[in-house]
């Protein structure tokens, strides 16, 4: 299964970063390309520690995996410096030269316009002007800034020339399908477009080389920000099911929602999903916590699954039943896709 895409089915937050860590433990990719900006974290948490990261692949878990940012990337230097060194992967993260580079600039401005910041929900990361500024042909690349000259690459060569080597690689996809610009909830919606197809042109690869499109949903829904949220709960019956969260980036309080079927028929659509991954199932059934093995789930557990399953019409093949990167259920050689 050489070329692989991690992808949100609902709104982000949907534990993306967790499924991609587990991935990467247990497939040991030989490749994992970010797209994306620093609008968007995965959390990690591995060996004990808590990862926050806003540009470096998930996929860093695995030391022997290469680590790559794609041309369709935005990155902020600060940002970049920081999370090579927290995760230790010097010298094996490497930037596409025609990725951008937001500067402080594209930050003030965001900040400064009430429209993002109050009426939107925008992170206020510079991302929104940075695309704007791409868009116009100003934007400076990667290629432009000599203290990244040790990390360029060209992504789009070594990523086509692995997949067509039979070796495993894994684009990470960033935020949620219906944060997406053009079939999101338009205008609470991110700077770019969040399904498979992006990412895989952010990288520069074509469709024909996908193996498997992996759409992460979360056991309930959440959103950060503006926009609608079909049945949103209040904050107190969120608190009485456990379900209240804080954002990875801006730390805002997640507004929550039950699972909805009608987004991740959608969203299975608009992705071409093969699979799916549940994550936060513990959330909805506590007994299940880290529990690793189908046949140890509660029966309750694996009724709601199935349902979903059977409601989706695509196998549940990866299920995440607390924050470490091995409290997973891993169904794929069940279902004959390892």
């Amino acid at each position: 299964m050489p070329l692989n895409i991690v992808v949100g089915g609902f709104f982000g937050d949907e534990g993306k970063g967790k499924i991609a860590s587990y991935l990467a433990l247990v497939d040991r990719p030989s490749i994992a390309v970010r797209t994306g900006s620093v609008n968007a974290g995965h959390t990690v948490i591995y060996n004990g520690r808590v990862y926050r990261l806003r540009l470096i692949p998930s996929f860093f878990v695995n030391p022997s995996t290469k680590l790559f940012i794609a041309a369709g990337a935005l990155i902020r230097l600060d940002i970049l410096f920081r999370e090579v060194e927290e995760t230790g992967s010097r010298g094996r993260i490497f930037i596409d030269f025609n990725a951008g580079v937001i500067e402080d600039r594209h930050i003030e401005m965001e900040r400064s316009d009430p429209f993002l910041s109050k009426d939107v929900g925008s992170t206020l990361q510079g991302v929104g002007y940075a695309m704007a500024d791409r868009v116009l042909r100003r934007l400076r690349l990667a290629k432009d800034f000599d203290v990244l000259r040790d990390m360029l690459i060209d992504v789009v060569e070594e990523v086509n020339k692995a997949v067509d080597m039979g070796e495993t690689v894994y684009i990470e996809g960033v935020q949620g399908t219906f944060l997406s610009l053009y079939h999101g909830t338009y205008p609470y919606v991110t700077s770019r477009d969040t399904t498979a197809s992006a990412f895989l042109s952010e990288v520069g690869i074509g469709p024909k080389k996908v193996d498997h499109v992996i759409v992460v949903f979360k056991s309930y829904v959440t959103r950060v920000g503006g926009g609608p949220l079909e049945n949103e709960l209040s904050f107190e019956e969120a608190e009485k099911l456990g379900l209240v969260e804080v954002a990875t980036v801006t730390g805002r309080r997640r507004r929550v929602a039950q699972f909805n079927f009608n987004l991740a028929r959608r969203a299975v659509i608009l992705n071409s999903a093969t699979q799916i991954a549940i994550t936060r199932l513990d959330a909805l059934f506590p007994g299940d916590r880290c529990v690793r093995e189908w046949d140890k789930l509660s029966i309750d557990a694996r009724k709601w699954l199935l349902d979903v399953e059977d409601r989706l019409r695509v196998p549940i093949t990866i299920i995440s039943t607390g924050e470490d990167v091995m409290c997973t259920v891993d169904r794929r050689r069940d279902y004959g896709v390892v």
